[in-house]
């Protein structure tokens, strides 16, 4: 299947709250060697959704800007990537993290969204305008109806969210285009850059007690064509490790003025999925957040 030999050993592994996670061995690979490999499955999963995840994988390892894992393999119940040795978050890696995001976040998307293709974040379909928005003064209202309105739909018919608060996510829809700041062209982002898709890893010992070749990998990704902003809020919302250096770093390659004000904003799509999938106490927050971002 990797091309890579025969699996022996198969342990679980943390692998987060959607997919079962396994760490493999492999016999049998290049020059009789060991290797160990990295799988994810999920049974019953949507269609084309580690295609979509190994699509977006790709699309972020073209930029040369962001490390992520290699892709090895994908099936429609399995993805295999390369083994990465989780270690410390360390302030090496988180500089050059802040500084690897603002060089991906330079780079240019054809639209927004994903038009012409799946994707997913968590086990939540994406949706996306058929005719590409392209403009960027497009962004606030591509926000409100694709990535904000949808999960509130969904999120008050599962019953995640009270009446008032919800009220709230929509009022905020209506005004978006107060509050978004200026133009944004698309750009291509992770989309789903929470803490727990930074994957920190060892590297070798180096001069003065570091470490060298150690490098923070991007992992899950929902890649598409949005807004910078959204990405490093979404990194501030769970408590990141090394997030003061991060983004100290990429702001002295990528400074954007007025950022700090649009974090609620920027924060609520990722909140909204939460209250799809994990219920109404994420509802309130969105409430509050909404609340937030209209001053």
């Amino acid at each position: 299947m990797t091309g890579a030999g025969e699996a022996t050993r198969a342990f679980p592994v943390d692998g987060g709250d959607i997919c079962d996670a396994w760490s493999i061995q492999l016999r049998g690979g290049p020059h009789g060697l060991h290797r160990k490999v990295f799988a994810k499955t999920l049974s019953d999963s949507p269609p084309g959704f580690f295609a979509a995840e190994a699509a977006g994988l790709t699309l972020l390892a073209v930029t040369g800007t962001v490390a992520v894992p290699d892709v090895l393999a994908v099936e429609d119940d399995l993805l295999v990537l390369e083994w990465l040795e989780p270690g410390e978050a360390t302030a090496e890696q988180a500089d050059r993290l802040g500084r690897d995001l603002a060089a991906l976040h330079d780079t240019t998307a054809l639209s927004y969204g994903t038009p012409g293709r799946t994707a997913y974040i968590g086990p939540l379909t994406l949706p996306s305008p058929s005719a590409p928005v392209t403009d960027p003064a497009g962004w606030p209202a591509f926000h409100a109806e694709y990535r904000l309105l949808p999960f509130l739909r969904q999120a008050v018919d599962g019953g995640g969210i009270e009446a008032d608060d919800a009220r709230d996510v929509e009022r905020l829809c209506e005004r978006i285009g107060e509050i978004a700041g200026p133009p944004q062209p698309p750009a291509l982002i992770h989309g789903d850059l929470w803490s727990g898709n930074v994957h920190w890893t060892t590297g070798q010992p180096g001069a003065a007690g570091g470490t060298a070749g150690a490098r923070a990998r991007l992992i899950d990704p929902a890649a598409q064509g949005g807004h910078p902003e959204t990405d490093l809020a979404f990194l501030q919302l769970f408590g990141c490790p090394q997030i003061s250096r991060i983004l100290a770093a990429y702001d002295e390659v990528r400074h954007i003025e007025g950022r700090a004000e649009r974090v609620p904003l920027h924060q609520l799509h990722h909140l909204l999925v939460h209250a799809v999938l994990f219920g109404s106490g994420y509802g309130a927050l969105c409430g509050a957040t909404a609340r937030a971002a209209l001053g």
